[in-house]
């Protein structure tokens, strides 16, 4: 395959930067620039520096080229005073050729609204005499969006402050109604304790016709029937447990065999084993294929 012919390009003059080309640029920009001489006097000013000139007062002709900048932010008085001064020393580097380029961003608040600007200095290349260009450009936008951006943080900060001050207090609730709860659950078992049970007792023991011997045993199991979830909590069974009990219970959590607990407590291995029967049902395990002692463990 032959070579194909490279594209002819167009020969292109060379931008010769006249001065007037030179202000029209820096007419265009919305920056306010400022270019200085070595000892920080104003050579021109674009349209911008002008017209915010004007806009804060000074006269729509006032010419600044002449006037010495670095002085002007030297005798700077006021809250203001220290931005001025050091953007003075800032330039005043860059015109010594100590830095090539000085920044710095500062507020400028009137009466009405608040406003920042970010200002530049930076050292003309190669150019003899020195030159220097300040640029200041209006950066509101951005602060007010950093501002908000800020309190919005801060706004969210307090907000979860706010969530989790409101989650420790429903903590504190939650606990105090579980505290309720279990007293409720006490209260219920205690009377049922004491205020029932020992006269189903009795009446288990008293001569009853058939009949009527059914309808206690019925009674009796419905109110275990009834308190039997009380019992899931090990400390709530205490209540309904006798001392003896509460030994064996303590011992078969140990660990201990029937025949242990019997020489520990100094009775037959039958009476632990009739307690053990009781706990089963007591505990709601009568019926169930379920070890005594991780169930008691389970609840600890």
């Amino acid at each position: 395959m032959k070579n194909q012919p490279k594209e002819a390009k167009s020969h292109i003059e060379p931008l010769s930067f006249s001065e007037e080309l030179a202000r029209a640029v820096i007419n265009s920009l919305s920056a306010h620039i400022a270019i200085l001489e070595k000892n920080g006097v104003i050579l021109e000013t674009n349209r911008a520096w002008n017209a915010y000139s004007v806009k804060n007062g000074m006269p729509k002709n006032f010419d600044y080229r002449g006037i010495n900048y670095l002085e002007v932010c030297n005798a700077a008085k006021g809250e203001d005073a220290s931005d001025a001064h050091n953007i003075a020393e800032g330039i005043r580097k860059v015109i010594q050729g100590h830095t090539p380029e000085f920044l710095f961003d500062y507020p400028c608040h009137s009466k009405d609204s608040r406003h920042w600007y970010y200002m530049r200095a930076i050292r003309m290349s190669d150019a003899k005499p020195v030159r220097v260009i300040i640029s200041h450009e209006d950066i509101t936008a951005l602060k007010l969006v950093e501002e908000a951006l800020r309190e919005s943080r801060e706004e969210l900060k307090e907000q979860k402050q706010s969530l989790e001050e409101a989650n420790i207090a429903l903590k504190v609730l939650i606990k105090h109604r579980e505290n309720d709860k279990l007293e409720l659950e006490k209260n219920v078992l205690t009377n049922v304790k004491e205020l029932v049970l020992p006269y189903v007792e009795k009446l288990k023991e008293v001569p009853l016709k058939p009949k009527n011997k059914t309808l206690v045993e019925i009674i009796d199991n419905h109110l275990k029937d009834i308190i039997s979830p009380l019992l899931q909590k090990f400390s709530n069974a205490q209540i309904i447990l006798t001392p003896q009990e509460i030994k064996v219970v303590t011992l078969i959590k140990d660990g201990k065999s029937s025949k242990e607990i019997a020489d520990i407590l100094n009775i037959s291995e039958t009476t632990v084993n009739f307690h053990r029967k009781n706990l089963r049902k007591k505990l709601g395990l009568k019926n169930r294929p379920m070890n005594l002692r991780s169930y008691l463990i389970s609840m600890s």
